[in-house]
């Protein structure tokens, strides 16, 4: 499901970034009391009364001259754009202000749904004498302090009972799948190509497309598929122009909602530190990842060229050595035929379970060939191994004490795990628990 997406917007210094860390409960903008301080838009997750959505924190829009005002605009603009609900942040302890005006006019013309907010009513007074913010014709304003949290569930009630209505819902067995990946990369050329018919467009330009594309399609095996085509994404710091400016919050829903994705490399230009982000989404989420190697038509190959670039991508992303790699050609359709089946393997990898008694089978063999680390004169104990979940497979091994598990033992039962069963394309996730 798309999670909705709330955005606080204002002038200047009236403490977005105070109320932004205190509904997501973690300081995570930076806090001081100038303006300007937040200048790009701040991600997060947050949620109230068991209805979660993403929350944007913006810099203080200004209209006054320069290249920072202008950008702090700009990036202020692109998170109303995405947003599904505003809020307003206006300051009791300055007044309704010009700037305020000019801020509600912006909103009024978003056409999206807009809830003002008075923040730094500290006290009686100010919490009722908020009548001025009325002329701003944004509905009734709402007395908060972010500092002391007061008014702080009002508000949230206010922003949840706006929340649009419609469900992404997909049936059981449909297997959703993203395409991601930088800009120009030839996603939006393999999406057409999986499809055979021309779904998406294509330029030779970066940024062509500008928003996650969802495709349902059925496979010639009669598999159902949903193919999800992401816009390209770009470092944050230049998102704010104006054919990337959905690129980063549209790929994480994207990737949000996929079981598998497919990471886009581009054999004609190698590997790039973008690429790395990307994956690091994906990784990140937990979700099966195969790497497409495209444009494998371009470059001058001999018989050693494909391993040679497996171990390119083996060196530049060694987290991702569980994903399988396929080198393709949306050009010539090279290979592309392989990646439904592929998708549908990886699938099936994410969800599948181990029973309780293999898994501690697999535990004492296990510690025959490597003895459980002796940390500080103190040495780990592994008593019992079981599965909690799956997509993406996680583990629990009880043990003596959860700090003796080092990373490196977590990665050794990992690989005996990939050794004993069928974990390709799929993170798994090692979690230690004290036996009680």
């Amino acid at each position: 499901m798309v999670l909705p997406v709330v955005a606080i917007v204002g002038r200047p210094n009236v403490g977005k970034s105070t109320l932004f860390n205190r509904i997501i409960n973690q300081r995570l903008a930076i806090v001081e009391d100038k303006p300007g301080v937040t200048r790009d838009r701040n991600y997060a997750s947050a949620s109230w009364l068991g209805h979660k959505f993403d929350l944007i924190d913006t810099g203080g829009i200004t209209w006054e001259d320069g290249q920072i005002e202008e950008e702090i605009r700009a990036q202020a603009e692109i998170a109303i754009e995405e947003a599904d609900i505003i809020i307003m942040l206006t300051d009791a302890t300055n007044r309704l202000t010009s700037l305020d005006e000019r801020v509600a006019q912006l909103l009024y013309r978003s056409k999206k749904p807009v809830i003002l907010a008075v923040n730094k009513a500290d006290n009686p007074e100010q919490r009722t004498d908020i009548y001025e913010f009325y002329s701003l014709g944004l509905g009734d304003p709402l007395p908060i302090s972010s500092s002391h949290g007061t008014g702080i569930g009002d508000l949230l009630d206010a922003v949840v009972e706006k929340f649009p209505e419609k469900a992404d819902v997909v049936e059981d067995d449909t297997i959703s799948f993203s395409v991601i990946g930088r800009p120009n990369v030839g996603k939006s050329s393999i999406v057409n190509k999986l499809l055979g018919e021309q779904r998406v467009i294509v330029a030779n330009e970066e940024g062509t497309t500008r928003d996650a594309i969802d495709t349902p399609f059925v496979s010639a095996e009669g598999d159902k598929f949903r193919l999800i085509d992401t816009a390209g994404i770009r470092r944050r710091g230049k998102v704010w122009e104006k054919t990337e400016k959905y690129s980063v919050l549209r790929a994480q829903a994207a990737i949000s909602r996929s079981d598998v994705v497919l990471l886009v490399l581009d054999a004609s230009t190698g590997i790039r530190e973008q690429d790395k982000h990307v994956a690091g989404l994906a990784h990140e989420e937990g979700r099966g990842i195969i790497i497409v190697v495209n444009k494998w038509d371009l470059p001058k190959k001999d018989s050693y060229s494909m391993s040679d670039f497996e171990k390119v991508i083996g060196s530049e992303f060694q987290y991702l050595d569980y994903a399988p790699i396929v080198f393709v050609s949306a050009l010539t359709g090279q290979r592309l035929e392989q990646l439904p089946e592929l998708v549908k393997e990886v699938h099936a990898n994410l969800n599948q379970r181990i029973q309780s008694s293999v898994l501690n089978d697999l535990l004492i063999e296990a510690s025959k060939l490597v003895p459980a680390p002796m940390i500080k004169g103190k040495r780990l104990r592994v008593y019992y191994m079981t599965q909690v979940a799956s997509n993406p497979p996680t583990f629990v091994v009880f043990v003596n004490d959860p700090e003796l598990m080092h990373f490196s033992y977590q990665r050794f039962l990992i690989n005996q795990l990939r050794q004993n069963f069928d974990f390709r394309g799929v993170p798994i996730k090692i979690i230690g628990r004290k036996r009680k």
